[in-house]
């Protein structure tokens, strides 16, 4: 392990369902005695939240490749300083939507940036410090998207709706993005669980509790 606590990161693409999994997940860690601390990316801190904005707001900017994955990188190099790192030191869980992971996704696999280049910054600014352990939510891209669309919607009232910018790419992007996430997992699988994201949420609660546990033992 990267420190004496235990690093989760949960990935995949849009809709899949990560938010509802991580709070249970929270809750019975939590329940059995654990200090847990769920956090987000790109955000966890109020200069990574600032770069959110940039990246994942509809009218953000119309940033290329390379652009998001130094901004990414710099949201991170502040979140893992300030938020992850010192818990993990102090022996807890941190519970991550979203890590380096999602850059490889969605820079490289998605959006066509050299997947060395990505190494090669994550190398530069983390010294490859990464999740100790992952679960990657797969699911058919029209169905996740769909399930992200609903959302957003009965959040009609909250700033959150207009975070749609990766969304709004075509479905040829959310393809190449399952892709990428499933080899991943594939290339890691010591670290990396595939989640089939269309079994009910017991199921993947049970599945996932199940997986972190054994790795806790």
């Amino acid at each position: 392990m990267s420190a004496p606590g235990l690093f989760i990161t949960f990935e995949g693409g849009e809709g899949a369902g990560k938010t509802t999994q991580i709070n249970l997940l929270a809750k019975a860690l939590t329940d059995a005695g654990h200090k847990v601390v769920t956090t987000r990316e790109p955000g966890g801190t109020i200069e990574a939240e600032k770069i959110r904005n940039l990246l994942v707001q509809r009218d953000g900017g119309a940033w290329s490749p390379m652009a998001e994955c130094l901004l990414l990188f710099a949201a991170r190099v502040m979140h893992v300083k300030k938020v992850i790192q010192p818990a993990l030191e102090e022996g807890q869980i941190v519970i991550c939507d979203r890590f380096t992971d999602s850059t490889r996704a969605y820079q490289g696999y998605g959006r066509g940036m050299a997947l060395d280049k990505i190494e090669e910054i994550n190398a530069a600014t983390l010294g490859g410090f990464g999740p100790d352990l992952t679960f990657v939510f797969d699911i058919n891209p029209e169905a996740g998207l769909s399930r992200s669309s609903r959302r957003l919607a009965a959040e009609s009232l909250d700033l959150k709706q207009t975070e749609d910018r990766f969304e709004n790419m075509d479905i040829a992007f959310h393809e190449k993005l399952r892709q990428g996430f499933l080899e991943i997992a594939k290339n890691e699988p010591e670290r990396c669980h595939v989640i089939d994201a269309n079994g009910t949420v017991e199921k993947i609660a049970a599945e996932i509790e199940k997986t972190t546990l054994g790795t806790l033992k």
